[in-house]
């Protein structure tokens, strides 16, 4: 059924980019709701002071930090006006406990963090005497300091080593971090020596404006072999056929060799005859499979031709990495700057084993947390969807243009529009059954860790067995909603109804589907990997003026990851605009034969592999390869002179 006075048809009739309606009304009502709830939550910790605590800081009796304060119940020290003492002071900043990520350690409001070291309690004193700031508990008195007997517990560790204030925060760090060793060498595994983290931090501090340089240089090289793989496409998979075709005959040969009379033992000639006999039939199988698979590679190689153009026809397309990261990096950061306020929000406990007060949500309030997980993924699920809808629409439109002069002003535009005014329920529903496999997976991988070194090796191997099989059903999820979010651009149907008509069309052209992924996915692997090692040897050359190995080792692993990473976002993005060509053209050659009224919508370079492969049978006569030869540029003109040369 579908929405705003319009029904489905019954009977399937692509017509791409006509009878535009909504669809998927009701989940994007759901999905509106819980994106209410999410701002519900935000709204409840800043309602209730969680929010303030953070951003402020607060006691360990629960006192918030430059604010007037109401007394908690059971809370003995709480409830004091704490006006005048904006920052917070932990007595023993050191005492970090790992695994909870937080400091275990008693807090204070202060007026005035030390800024020198304190040394002795008559330090103490005197810094309390002459600013103002008592840095041991409410409850001593400043001038009393060096004789009270529970000094020892409720005044800082000596030596007080000197600090300042964070900017936002305001609480009172060290200034000499060194503290921090143990939690840094917990976090970078590899690092056993202070001053090598130091050397490395140093290096990649020195070496700043070259990481942004590299940076910049994996974006450049990102964009342009997006545009220029539609030139080498054709010799890297040739190439990648005959190195695979020659180093398997390469082993069947020495295989053969090791078997001629030779001081081997006969259990050797046994192993050596069974790897022959194997390598045999793996070198037939794959050379009937090139043999039979040639007309996909080609296929393959047209896809990645017309991918090319269509980057040039819209060049916005390579702006669409950079708006999805923006979405996430933002919805992220919101993300976690309320996971923060929900740490600081609920009632006050008392935690007996350090006799603290802290805040956390009791009862129904504690599931807040879990519903701000889930949102995390669904949310961030739904911001990539919106990108595969993007790609796709504009893509559709690009394809089911006959004449390319006649494309919209902007494409990516009307796609957009087009998405946020009709699809976006079909974008909820297929990012929330992505949701629905990568929670079981996560919390699997969670309970995996967990239970790491305590398992039996068969609840090991179950654990593993169950993640990687939900992790396969996610990415051929992916897929399939990848396939249906381009069937709603065309023809503007439901998602389940998308799905199904995408999952028929890409049963019907299964080994296209399996040459293309096989073989696309290969060459986008070396298009990576090209861009990796450009940049890893223009930042070998660049970094090597410092001569210190450790110094800049750090700075060209950081280069290499992110232009992994900007490589795999902007490929990505071609991936889907092939994946998208080849669905309009399927359903292209199933619904249309080139007679009048059923002309067809492809470009002239499929036009050409379609006709010389499949619409002949791949048997080329001459009269035949005339007519391909005088393809006209307009497409409406290609199919006119194709249809009487190839049906007579």
């Amino acid at each position: 059924m579908g929405c705003c006075g319009s029904t489905e048809r019954t009977k399937r009739e692509w017509k791409p980019l006509e009878d535009r309606s909504c669809t998927d009304l009701p989940w994007f009502l759901l999905f509106t709701v819980f994106c209410v709830g999410m701002g519900s939550i935000c709204g409840f910790t800043i309602a209730t002071g969680g929010a303030g605590r953070l951003v402020f800081g607060y006691d360990s009796y629960g006192n918030t930090c430059g604010q007037r304060n109401e007394q908690i119940e059971g809370v003995r020290l709480s409830g004091l006006d704490q006006t005048d003492k904006k920052y917070v002071f932990f007595l023993d900043p050191c005492n970090i406990d790992i695994v909870e990520r937080k400091i275990k350690s008693m807090a204070l409001c202060v007026s005035l963090c030390p800024d020198e070291e304190l040394k002795t309690y008559q330090d103490l004193k005197r810094f309390a005497m002459h600013n103002g700031s008592e840095l041991c508990s409410y409850e001593l008195a400043g001038h009393k300091y060096p004789g009270l007997p529970e000094r020892f517990d409720k005044c800082p560790k000596l030596p007080v080593p000197p600090s300042k204030s964070l900017p936002v925060f305001n609480r009172c760090t060290p200034v000499d971090i060194s503290c921090y060793a143990k939690f840094a060498e917990a976090v970078v595994m590899f690092v056993s020596d202070n001053s090598v983290l130091h050397r490395l931090i140093g290096g990649v501090m020195a070496s700043k404006e070259i990481i942004v340089g590299l940076c910049l240089l994996a974006l450049v090289l990102s964009m342009i072999l997006m545009v220029i793989i539609r030139y080498i496409s054709a010799v890297l998979v040739w190439i990648l056929t005959a190195m695979v075709v020659l180093g398997s005959l390469g082993e069947l040969i020495t295989c053969l060799l090791a078997l001629l009379p030779t001081a081997e033992t006969t259990e050797t000639k046994d192993v050596l005859l069974v790897y022959a006999i194997a390598a045999t039939v793996f070198t037939v199988i794959l050379l009937l499979l090139m043999l039979f698979m040639r007309k996909r590679v080609a296929l393959t190689i047209a896809l990645f031709h017309v991918a090319g153009k269509v980057f040039i026809h819209l060049p916005l397309l390579t702006l669409q990495p950079f708006c999805t990261f923006l979405a996430l990096l933002l919805f992220w950061m919101y993300w976690g700057l309320v996971l923060l306020f929900l740490g600081t929000t609920g009632n006050p406990v008392q935690n007996e084993e350090t006799g603290l007060t802290e805040f956390r949500l009791t009862g129904p309030l504690q599931y807040m947390t879990w519903y701000h997980a889930v949102g995390l993924i669904w949310i961030s699920e739904f911001i990539l969807a919106c990108q595969q809808m993007t790609v796709a629409g504009a893509v559709v439109t690009y394809y089911y243009t006959r004449d390319k002069t006649r494309l919209p002003v902007t494409p990516i535009l009307s796609s957009v529009l087009r998405l946020m005014r009709y699809h976006l329920g079909t974008v909820a529903k297929g990012s929330f059954i992505i949701t629905l496999v990568k929670i079981p997976r996560l919390f699997l991988m969670y309970v995996h860790n967990q239970l790491k070194g305590k398992e039996n090796a068969c609840a090991r191997c179950m654990l593993k067995t169950c993640i990687c099989c939900l992790w396969c059903l996610e990415k051929c999820l992916n897929y399939l909603n990848q396939n249906a979010y381009a069937a709603t651009a065309i023809n503007s149907t439901s998602f389940c109804t998308s799905a199904r008509d995408a999952f028929v069309i890409l049963v019907e052209n299964a080994l296209r589907v399996a040459a293309i992924n096989a073989v696309g996915d290969f060459v986008l692997f070396l298009g990576k990997i090209l861009i990796v090692t450009s940049t890893a040897f223009a930042g070998v050359l660049l970094l090597n003026y410092q001569r210190d190995y450790a110094e800049w080792v750090l700075p060209l692993i950081i280069v290499c990851l992110f232009a992994f990473l900007v490589a795999h976002c902007f490929l990505s993005i071609f991936e889907i605009v092939v994946d998208v060509l080849f669905l309009c053209f399927a359903i292209d050659t199933k619904y249309n034969d080139g007679t009048p009224g059923k002309e067809f919508y492809m470009d002239k370079a499929l036009m050409v592999i379609y006709v010389k492969i499949w619409y002949t049978g791949g048997i080329l006569l001459k009269w035949e390869i005339k007519c391909v030869s005088i393809l006209d540029k307009n497409i409406n003109a290609t199919c006119k002179v194709l249809v009487p040369c190839f049906m007579s």
